[in-house]
């Protein structure tokens, strides 16, 4: 069935009303947007030519769910509950989000973080059916046809990734779009977008995982990756063809490593209606995180001390949200700077280093500490010692690195220290909740990037919440 045998009509405010099918009897079931199984009633099934096409009973959406949700439930591990998911969703759209939505937060883990970063390592090996788009150098002159096969479907979100900074896993290859099926499918729970206005999108560059490059199963293009002006002159192929075909839609632009992430970001501003989900989500959500701390600890903004562990796009775009709300507060962009303090894998980040352009500005003199008299004042535990921190971020990858000894130190400076181990998959956080409750008496407050269990600490519960860009939806304004 062709994408042109569906018509949708939309309310004033741009939601679908109607959709129109023009197909029936088998192509009914190959399209993933109309297709309802064994729900569609009698009268149905013969107005759409499916009589005789499907067991005599009708079972209703509910039933479906019930059925499901077994299946789901049976399987041996996470990542074969991605898979049956995924191919419920190919097949059948609505029951798929149904079971979602029967209990988000069971299935969020599933089709997103953690059990995506194993759906992106695993992308190649677990192939079933093409999801999205893949541009790569043999086909990007192609781009805005191509785009175009889907203006019938009035896309209003597009994510998009050069799959190089997966999580905290790194390079995928084609395997990336797994995270960009993930999220549009969380755009349809949490926002509201309907499926079919979503198209994931893999700007397939090539890849230097040298496992992949080794694997005669990879799908990806077997390709170092492009880099300098050809990784520039792609990535501005496909940002025209996406203006020409799609000039209202928003592409997010997802998992890009590092300086490309900014330099895209910035680049793009004013010519797409974008949005960097590892600079500005993550950066969001985590200000989201913190000004609630400050709430439960009557304390203002202007007053903390911020330290984020990991300069990497997350962690920059974190420093960004941090200073623009102390610029609110009244503080000078200067006086807002030098209360964020960032550290990479060389420690703290000092003017006299040769820098990236993207981790300059929150980068520390050294003239301007007077604690920083050696290499051992750059380390993670005497920055927040000596420089007086009061709100811990994480977004290194590096697990374990928020040890008690840091934690310890936070609490020289602070009765409720804020703690954000926000590094994802799960094996990748900087410190695990129960060990942050344990060590603080129960007075943290912590907001983790990936889901973990809730915390009983001498007789009470804690909620860990999950402080993830998931949660960022700029699509739906």
């Amino acid at each position: 069935m062709s994408e042109n045998s569906i018509k949708f009509r939309y309310d004033e405010y741009g939601n679908t009303r109607e959709i129109f099918v023009y197909s029936s009897g088998s192509d009914i079931h190959n399209n993933s947007f109309v297709n309802k199984g064994t729900a569609f009633t009698v009268p149905e099934r013969r107005k759409l030519g499916l009589t005789a096409m499907l067991p005599p009973a009708v079972r209703s959406l509910e039933k479906q769910v019930e059925n499901s949700r077994v299946k789901v439930e049976g399987k041996e591990s996470d990542i074969e509950r991605f898979i049956y998911i995924r191919s419920l969703f190919d097949r059948n759209v609505t029951l798929a989000h149904a079971l979602i939505k029967s209990d988000i937060a069971r299935y969020m883990s599933i089709i997103y973080t953690p059990t995506v970063g194993l759906a992106c390592q695993h992308y190649s090996s677990m192939f079933r059916s093409a999801n999205g788009l893949h541009f790569y150098p043999g086909n990007i002159d192609e781009a805005e046809n191509v785009l175009r096969r889907f203006q019938n479907r009035d896309i209003r979100v597009a994510v998009v990734t050069d799959n190089q900074g997966i999580l905290g896993i790194g390079d995928q290859g084609a395997g990336g779009i797994a995270i960009c099926v993930g999220k549009l499918m969380l755009y349809t729970q949490g926002a509201g977008i309907a499926p079919w206005h979503c198209l994931p999108i893999s700007l397939d560059v090539g890849t230097d995982n040298e496992a992949l490059l080794a694997d005669d199963e990879y799908l990806g293009w077997r390709h170092r990756r492009l880099t300098g002006d050809e990784y520039i002159d792609f990535v501005q192929r496909f940002a025209r063809a996406f203006r020409n075909v799609f000039p209202s839609a928003l592409c997010q632009w997802e998992d890009f490593s590092k300086q490309n992430a900014f330099a895209i970001r910035d680049a793009y501003l004013h010519d797409l209606v974008s949005f960097n989900d590892d600079i500005q989500g993550t950066g969001a959500v985590a200000l989201a995180g913190i000004l609630t701390a400050m709430k439960i600890k009557q304390e203002k903004l202007g007053d903390q001390v911020f330290l984020i562990h990991g300069a990497g796009a997350g962690g920059i775009g974190i420093a960004e949200q941090i200073e623009t709300a102390l610029c609110e507060e009244g503080l000078s962009v200067d006086e807002a700077r030098a209360r964020i303090f960032t550290l990479d894998s060389r420690g703290l980040v000092t003017t006299d280093r040769d820098l990236l352009p993207y981790k300059q500005k929150y980068a520390k003199d050294p003239a301007s500490l007077p604690w920083l008299k050696d290499s051992d004042d750059l380390r993670l535990e005497n920055v927040v010692k000596k420089g007086g921190v009061t709100v811990l971020i994480g977004t290194s990858g590096q697990p374990g690195c928020f040890s008690r000894e840091v934690v310890d130190a936070v609490l020289e400076h602070t009765e409720r220290p804020i703690i954000m181990p926000l590094s994802n998959p799960t094996d990748k956080a900087e410190a695990i909740p129960a060990d942050l409750y344990r060590w603080t008496n129960g007075r943290a407050l912590i907001g983790t990037g990936s889901p973990f269990p809730d915390v009983e600490y001498e007789g009470k519960m804690y909620r860990v919440g999950q402080c993830n860009n998931v949660f960022v939806f700029p699509g739906s304004v």
